[in-house]
């Protein structure tokens, strides 16, 4: 039986099929997705309401190669909690930034009461590699070491993400697992890991809202010639890991309709080998992005539901 689209998302599926359609990027033009992305995303942080009871607080993170990186601290009016989330913003490998997820981060601390610190990783294709994941477990472990100062328990301290900061995320788990730094989860939403996904599948590609030329470009603007080769590394495609002993209990949430599905089946297999805790969803008849697209249909409302409850109790 062919895959389909869940009722209430196909309702908006027909709405944006009698929109003005958008200029198509050509594969390979990272600056030309990245400023079509970048559009989106900014547009979805000014629906988002804003959340009175959460405060904000700037600090800068020297990284591995001596530049310095925007986090920033939310915490809700009031908290009480000493538990923390470390947050990767999406934007797969080229876009996105902490101020285009600000609205969602606050939403977040507002709903849970467990405060979030966002990072401001850099971007490919300017910043290729290792970088995006080497800037933010930077702020991981900076974080990690002032956690009193922030009054976070740090063996309470998860790491989070979605699509390309989902894959983030994984990496940065990875690097804290490697340098001894137990983390308490790693919570991926529709998370990017895999470089060489990048082949329709004839039954995900008509609803694919992050297409698999996208997918190549972020990838290719990340990895250059190396993408797709033995060269890849875990520490910047998650999906190459082969050991998956001792990383923390994972949370993953994906959509059955997302092209990052099959890599997320695999990632949660390789978890669940190794005797690592992992909760995962695949969310019937749902693309990329879902949750942000339909947030009150009733497959976002499950989503959002459980990922508040996950976030609770780090």
């Amino acid at each position: 039986m062919p895959l389909t689209l869940d009722p209430e998302i196909a309702v908006l599926f027909a709405a944006l099929a009698d929109a003005p359609a958008a200029t198509p990027t050509d594969r390979g033009d990272a600056i030309g997705l990245r400023d079509a992305a970048n559009a989106g995303l900014e547009q979805m942080n000014l629906i988002e309401p804003e959340s009175p009871n959460v405060t904000r607080a700037d600090h800068f993170v020297e990284t591995a190669d001596g530049s310095r990186i925007l986090v920033r601290w939310y915490r809700r009016t009031g908290q009480q909690t000493r538990s923390a989330v470390v947050y990767m913003h999406g934007g797969g490998m080229i876009c996105g930034s902490l101020a285009s997820y600000d609205r969602l981060v606050a939403k977040y601390v507002e709903v849970t009461g467990v405060p979030f610190l966002s990072i401001d990783y850099r971007v490919s294709p300017e910043f290729p590699g290792t970088t995006l994941i080497d800037d933010s477990f930077a702020a991981l472990r900076w974080f990690v070491e002032r956690a009193d100062e922030f009054g976070v328990d740090p063996t309470r301290i998860a790491v989070m993400g979605d699509s390309g900061g989902g894959g983030v995320a994984a990496g940065v788990a990875i690097a804290a697992r490697d340098a001894g730094i137990a983390l308490a989860k790693q919570i991926l939403i529709y998370p990017m890991l895999d470089d060489r996904n990048v082949i329709p599948d004839p039954e995900i590609q008509p609803f694919a809202t992050w297409t698999y030329d996208n997918n190549f470009t972020g990838w290719n603007a990340l990895l250059g010639d190396a993408r797709g080769t033995d060269a890849v590394t875990p520490r910047s495609a998650p999906a190459r890991l082969t050991d998956f002993e001792g990383l923390a209990p994972a949370f993953i949430d994906v959509g059955e309709l997302d092209i990052f599905r099959d890599e997320s089946l695999a990632y949660a297999l390789g978890l669940v080998r190794a005797g690592v805790s992992t909760e995962l969803h695949v969310r019937p008849g749902v693309p990329h992005a879902f949750d942000r697209l339909a947030p009150t249909s009733g497959v976002g409302s499950r989503s959002w539901e459980d990922r508040h409850r996950v976030i609770q109790s780090v």
